[in-house]
């Protein structure tokens, strides 16, 4: 079984930065993609930006040029850093895990998730 956990949420003040942090733990062979998801009361879960064990990122077009995603492989980590945050970014912010392990098949996994809210 794999665990993941996000950290790094809380509130800050448009403009600001915050940094989240999600750590993969358990029966894990090897990580394929590890990536941020957000969601408002209402609104469908989207996609906010993932990294490939090789390094490739991709970003949804709301947060590209804000938010730079990153990994460690070594540690199964995954960052998100969000700058110049809006009032609009306020969500839960989720991360997924896609992980092989022993037996080598791809399963996605799912943190509990880190509320980020932007307000003044």
């Amino acid at each position: 079984q794999v665990q993941i956990v996000e950290s790094g949420g809380g509130l800050v003040q448009p403009g600001g930065s915050l940094r989240l942090s999600c750590a993969a733990s358990g029966s894990i062979f090897s990580i394929v993609v590890m990536g941020w998801y957000r969601q408002t009361p209402g609104k469908q879960r989207e996609l906010v930006a993932t990294v490939t064990s090789d390094g490739r990122t991709s970003y949804a077009g709301s947060v590209k040029g804000r938010f730079t995603i990153s990994s460690d492989n070594a540690k199964n980590t995954a960052y998100l850093q969000m700058s110049s945050l809006k009032p609009e970014d306020t969500a839960v912010y989720y991360c997924n895990a896609v992980c092989r392990d022993s037996d080598r098949t791809p399963r996605s996994y799912w943190g509990q998730g880190t509320q980020v809210t932007v307000s003044s």
